[in-house]
């Protein structure tokens, strides 16, 4: 299986002290944003929201990986 099987691809990775792992994943197919958090034994997952409150969606084409 390679990268371009995944339907998940990761765009954004970070390591805090205080915030732990944030993670920043495309969905292939419909190009939406999540932002991905853990700390610890515990994380979460949601849609990220630009700065209207819309969620981000990366057209098809504009992943490094396409």
């Amino acid at each position: 299986m390679g990268k371009k099987d995944f339907r998940f691809v990761c765009t954004h990775s970070e390591s805090t002290f205080t915030l732990g792992t944030l993670r920043v994943l495309v969905d292939r197919e419909t190009g939406v944003n999540y932002l991905w958090c853990r700390d610890g034994n515990s994380g979460g997952l949601t849609p990220l929201l630009g700065p209207d409150g819309q969620v981000v969606i990366t057209p098809r084409g504009q992943l490094l990986e396409d």
